[in-house]
């Protein structure tokens, strides 16, 4: 195929996408386009992707700060520099190195001198749109991830395994765990759990969509506790669970921290718990059917990982359940979306993205056998699977 045809064919799909393209073929479509650019793409134009993502990640952040974005979007139409720079009380040349790096970004038009009109992508970063609360609380991972080099030259190359001593604590010169930073910033706080909501978004199946509840999980009576979410944040998994299974005796209960679950917004049926899991399990809590985590271990190293595993065996039961909800890294051909999540919690949590075989590895080391590895049928990138693990006895 000469470069003209792939020009027309590429022309005439971005001039008429497919609006109804299942998610698999979108997927397929993008990784397509990817394996193009970097069939076209010479060494230099790779070290430019490869070394300035970082800038869009600041820009994308300056542009919610700066509340241009939102600026540019409630225009319904052309904003000048001089108008914006007013708007938001910021320096005039600021502003127009800022906006130049997010049109550049596809996210405005620029349709004169200074001039530029928002495009319909700006407005998933401008409220009500979730998406906002995502730049700001995923924008402190930043520092994080670009001072790992330094970090790593500093301490010696080997991974991190002290979650209160790692290259969030080098990089942003405290003593405090992400989690304990965060939670004396309310704003950072708050945006960290509507990350948490719109972080299940892209999942796909739900895992009692493909995990057999009613055969697996059954309470004898309303008094007893069907399912206990450890680390649950405000109630995300609990409540969706309660909505597909309204009728499912047996307690629900969310545990996290209490300045985090004071703010969850249970319905009836479910109740909160304040705890810190890195504490023995509260007596009220014991011999639960099942007790959940979703994407809390990715968070910890083995270390603490294994803590928190402990103590939830202290309390079940030769008849509990443990459930385990995570992405899990192949073995081998990793794409790209989860080496990055990787290395995100390798940044901010001196944590890990576990293969199953980790994952296997860590449960027996907290004395759990693991049972059958759930998967859902359609495996999406941002796909978790669940692991199914008992006691050993």
């Amino acid at each position: 195929m000469d470069a003209s045809e792939i020009l027309n064919t590429l022309n005439a799909a971005a001039a008429s996408p497919v609006a109804d393209l299942k998610e698999e073929d979108r997927l397929a479509c993008l990784e397509a386009c990817a394996r193009l650019q970097e069939t076209l793409e010479n060494p230099m134009e790779a070290l430019i992707r490869f070394l300035f993502g970082a800038q869009q990640g600041a820009a994308l952040r300056l542009g919610v700060d700066m509340k241009l974005l939102e600026k540019g979007v409630a225009a319904k139409g052309p904003i000048t520099i001089k108008q914006l720079a007013a708007e938001v009380s910021a320096d005039r040349e600021l502003v127009w190195r800022v906006m130049r790096m997010l049109a550049a970004m596809k996210l405005f038009q620029e349709t004169a001198k200074d001039t530029y009109v928002a495009n319909p992508l700006a407005a998933a970063f401008v409220q009500p749109s979730p998406l906002e609360a995502a730049v700001v609380a995923l924008g402190c991972t930043l520092p994080s991830v670009a001072l790992l080099p330094d970090y790593f030259a500093e301490k010696g190359y080997q991974s991190p395994e002290n979650a209160f001593d790692g290259p969030w604590q080098y990089s942003r010169h405290t003593k405090d765990h992400y989690f304990d930073w965060m939670a004396r910033r309310p704003q950072i706080q708050q945006a960290f759990n509507t990350l948490m909501t719109i972080s299940r978004q892209g999942r796909g199946e739900e895992w009692f969509d493909f995990y057999p509840v009613e055969e697996k999980l059954s309470a004898q009576s309303t008094d007893e506790i069907l399912l206990v979410d450890i680390g649950g944040n405000i109630g995300h998994d609990v409540v969706a669970f309660k909505n597909r299974f309204p009728n499912l005796p047996g307690k629900l209960i969310v545990e996290d921290l209490p300045n985090v679950v004071a703010s969850a917004p249970l319905r009836d049926g479910i109740e909160a718990v304040g705890h810190n899991f890195f504490d023995p399990q509260p007596p009220l809590l014991k011999n639960a059917k099942a007790y959940y985590l979703r994407t809390v271990l990715h968070d910890w190293p083995n270390k603490q990982a294994k803590t928190i595993l402990e103590h939830i065996r202290n309390v079940m039961s030769k008849d509990s359940i443990l459930l385990i909800n995570e992405n899990a890294i192949p073995d081998r051909n990793v794409p790209l979306y989860q080496a990055q999540g990787d290395l995100a919690m390798m940044a901010c949590f001196s944590a890990l993205d576990r293969t199953e075989q980790q994952f296997a590895e860590l449960l027996d080391s907290a004395g759990f056998d693991l049972v059958k590895v759930w998967r859902p049928e359609i495996v999406l990138p941002m796909s978790a699977v669940l692991f199914e693990a008992v006691i050993k006895q």
